[in-house]
């Protein structure tokens, strides 16, 4: 306790010169309330988009779209292992200029919260951290170790002088207000004992040593010393407290859904329930909030991590993978975050009261000296809908919701009721426009070695250890002599392999046998497949593949992959074990090496032109020129004819593409209850299908003309089938009750005299360019069911139809009001009504 005790003074120290450009005209300090910005305290919305995951040409819609969506701002990590590409060598160009989006951030008035690390996670290949840096005698990663911080401690100074030089930190009259080093170090801490704390300390000593004059955060960090503030991430951070009384309650990870495994269903975050943990996060103190993520994009080439994670980093955001916006959850937020900013100055200001209001149900009161007065009434109660009675007044709680009251009397917004449209997005086929519709060139790879081998081992050699990533793939390869009277005893003979993981291709004899894979977080696995031996000579050729590396997780750069075992079961004689055979070795595939994705390989003769590709055929290259889709609409790849490998355009690599299925019965219901603590488990769909069928190709990527798509596949399928998709809104629905009251939150307070509620009511707005061309649906009364599936209830209003079509068809957009004069009669007096509705766009 004394060595670390000792260390906290020069900490202390550091915090001087913070405090005394606090002093300037642009300065962030924080006291135990919130940040404070040029001398005010400030309630803060921010929102993730991390840079790599998407592509320049995207960058300022996806910030501005964020920014309509109330965000203060933009939260990156910065990825070290797309930076420093080897030691010293550096890369910030293209979808890792840095410095360039964190342009468009400021260029678009917002502020920046750089979380460096520069361990990320982050579902990313290997955390963020560079394969090298393992591979430098006597490396620990994330520990009390001199060679891990000396890199460490060079690539933030690089981060932090190249912000500097730009003068982007605010302290500089810049927009960087925060900046983060480390990264959900806390739970892992413990395990690498004294050193986990000494390194910890010395994280935040040298990143106080940065001298950004701006604060820096440790997230999920308990010990994280003064003045570096530690965080919360998680779905819900209402009760989280930090570790001292001078510092803010910070959320750096609001996760509004979660990220996917090849393999498994796509798990969604209701927006009900993001809403309601953010607004008993702000009720409950909390000054600032991040989503992690507003944008997820995509794990372009091989940045994903995992093992398994799949291409698209979609994570349910707010704005979807496509840079589109995910509606009802993006409207739903936008509305709270207008509702919260009514509050700030007497939530951050004022004095705080929590109030019972039954067994489940409360508010948190705050008052200023100016007579000001917000409240937050809760219903933490998941099942039971309750009425409350706050301050002589009566109040209708849904359960698990929160009502926001900027006056402390007329509800603005309430948690559980989505008054925003439902916008469904399609993904529309294109035949892929061939510019030469009948050429197409193929390369097929060797089975095994090609050229000469790298080395030969009587034993197996670990496949990370190996390849060092510079490739998914390493070929294990052997032959051995079988007796035909091996062959004589009738049994079916049994190759049975045993791997670290992540996954296999077995060939015997040229021919693809079969493959074997890993799940989820278990990367291992094991295999039996019934194979057909000859007399003599059989040559087994394995091809060892990895699925991103893994990404956290204590020691985890240590974790292996590749072959442990192989043996032939089932002959006469018993079983052969060929696991201490020799295993002649190759890196990589001949297609790699020679680069058959870059564009400038299309006169190399390894192609071979042909007019009808082979099909179901494994380790071929297949090139094609395409047109590119007609429109403006984001575009994906339908891979659904094919097997496992990699796609490009043009070069840019597009990613992993595997349709590998979920299960049937992967957790996925065929409804979702928002109500409740939300778990990755708890709202599943696509049980069944292909976990990833569509893999985004930026717009920007393509040419006008003479687009070069290369696709290898591992494994067999169908190249003719490819197609490109637009993404485009193809209907949009709503749902909303009679006890949904909108509020003019622009006017509140301000021109009119009461609170600027009016009537429930439906709006519906197809995309710019498109009208509402069909009223699928419409049902005034007790409607059920979710979009693209209502069900007329008891009560229907017999006009609900007309009354739509009148309003609605032939515009971009309208609005209905839910009122008995719209409907006419009350048809079900004493029952509240609601309006379903479902309208084409086209």
């Amino acid at each position: 306790m004394a060595a670390a005790a000792g260390r906290l003074l020069p900490l202390m120290l550091l915090l001087l010169p913070l405090l005394v450009v606090g002093a300037a005209a642009s300065s962030v300090t924080y006291d135990h309330r919130s940040l404070i910005i040029d001398g005010r305290r400030r309630l803060l919305i921010s929102t993730s988009i991390h840079y790599p995951r998407s592509v320049p040409a995207m960058w300022p819609k996806l910030v501005a779209e964020a920014k309509d969506g109330g965000a203060d701002c933009i939260e990156t990590y910065v990825f070290w292992n797309g930076h420093e590409t080897a030691p010293g060598q550096y890369y910030f160009e293209d979808r890792f200029d840095l410095v360039q989006f964190a342009r468009v951030v400021k260029d678009a008035g917002l502020y920046l919260m750089l979380r460096i690390g520069p361990f990320v996670a982050a579902e990313w290949n290997f955390g963020g951290l560079p394969v090298w840096l393992h591979y430098i005698p006597g490396t620990v990663f994330r520990t009390n170790n001199e060679p891990f911080m000396s890199h460490m401690k060079s690539f933030t100074t690089k981060i932090v002088d190249m912000m500097k030089n730009e003068q982007f930190f605010a302290s500089q009259g810049g927009h960087i207000i925060l900046a983060q080093i480390e990264n959900e170090y806390g739970g892992d801490e413990q395990a690498y004992g004294p050193g986990g704390k000494a390194y910890a300390m010395w994280a935040a000593s040298m990143a106080l040593a940065q001298n950004t004059g701006v604060p820096w955060t440790m997230c999920q960090q308990p010990d994280a010393p003064d003045p570096v503030v530690n965080t919360c991430n998680s779905f819900y951070c209402d009760q989280f407290e930090p570790n001292s009384p001078t510092k803010p309650k910070i959320w750096t990870e609001n996760w509004p859904g979660w990220f996917q495994n090849f393999g498994e269903s796509n798990p969604h975050r209701p927006p009900e329930d993001v809403a309601f943990s953010v607004a008993r996060f702000f009720g409950k103190g909390g000054s600032l909030q991040n989503y992690y993520v507003y944008h997820g994009g995509t794990n372009f080439g091989r940045t994903t991590g995992g093992p398994f994670i799949t291409t698209s980093y979609d994570y349910d955001a707010p704005i979807d993978e496509y840079g589109l916006r995910r509606l009802p959850k993006w409207a739903h937020l936008t509305e709270l975050h207008k509702s919260i900013k009514l509050c700030e100055h007497t939530l951050l200001y004022g004095n705080s009261t929590l109030l019972s209001l039954g067994p489940q149900q409360e508010a948190d009161i705050y008052t200023d000296h100016s007579g000001g007065c917000a409240a937050f009434l809760s219903n933490i109660d998941s099942e039971k809908d309750t009425v409350v009675t706050f301050r002589n007044k009566q109040y209708d709680l849904p359960a698990w919701s929160v009502s926001i009251l900027p006056d402390c009397k007329n509800v603005v917004f309430n948690s559980a009721k989505v008054r925003s449209q439902t916008l469904m997005m399609d993904m529309v086929p294109e035949t892929l426009q061939a510019s030469k519709p009948d050429q197409w060139s193929i390369f097929t790879e060797t089975v095994g070695i090609w050229d000469k081998k790298d080395f030969v081992r009587n034993r197996f050699v670990d496949h990370i250890n190996t390849t060092k990533d510079s490739t998914d793939y390493l070929w294990y390869t052997t032959s051995f002599d079988v007796d035909i009277s091996y062959l004589a005893s009738g049994n079916q003979p049994v190759l049975n392999i045993d791997s670290e993981g992540h996954a296999v291709h077995a060939f015997l004899n040229n021919m693809l046998i079969g493959s074997a894979y890993g799940n989820g977080s278990i990367s291992s696995f094991n295999v039996h497949m019934p194979i057909n031996l000859k007399a003599g000579k059989n040559n087994i050729a394995l091809l060892s593949m990895t699925v991103g590396l893994h990404n956290a997780g204590i020691h985890y750069e240590w974790v292996g992959a590749g072959l442990t075992s192989v043996k032939i079961s089932g002959t006469k004689n018993g079983t052969i074990d060929l696991s201490s055979n020799n295993w002649a070795y190759k890196i990589g595939m001949e297609g790699e090496h020679y680069s058959l994705f870059k564009p400038d390989q299309g006169n190399n003769q390894r192609w071979r032109p042909q007019s009808d590709p082979p099909k179901h055929q494994p380790l071929t290259w297949y090139k094609v020129n395409v047109d590119v889709p007609q429109g403006d609409d984001p575009v994906g790849l339908d891979m659904m004819s094919m097997g496992k490998g990699l796609a490009w355009l043009n070069g840019n690599a597009i990613g992993r593409y595997w349709t590998r299925t979920s299960s049937t019965d992967d957790r996925c219901n065929s409804t979702c209850n928002y109500r409740g603590t939300f778990s990755p488990d708890k709202c599943r769909t696509g049980c069944g299908k292909p976990t990833q069928r569509w893999y985004h190709v930026p717009r920007s990527w393509f040419h006008p003309s003479g687009n070069t798509l290369v696709v290898f596949e591992e494994q067999g399928g169908d190249p003719t089938k490819i197609t490109f998709s637009r993404r485009v809104a193809t209907s949009v629905c709503a749902f909303v009750s009679e006890n949904y009251p909108s509020v003019d939150l622009k006017s509140w307070g301000k021109s009119i005299s009461d609170d600027g509620r009016v009537g429930a009511k439906v709006q519906l707005s197809c995309p710019k360019g498109k009208i509402i061309s069909t009223i699928k649906f419409a049902s005034f009364g007790d409607p059920s069911g979710t979009c693209r599936s209502y069900q007329q209830g008891s009560c229907h209003h017999p006009n609900s139809l007309s009354v739509l079509e009148k309003a609605c068809l032939n515009r971009n957009s309208c609005t209905v009001s839910l009122s008995e004069e719209g409907f006419g009669e009350d048809m079900c007096p004493g029952v509240t009504k609601t309006l379903a509705v479902e309208a084409d766009c086209a």
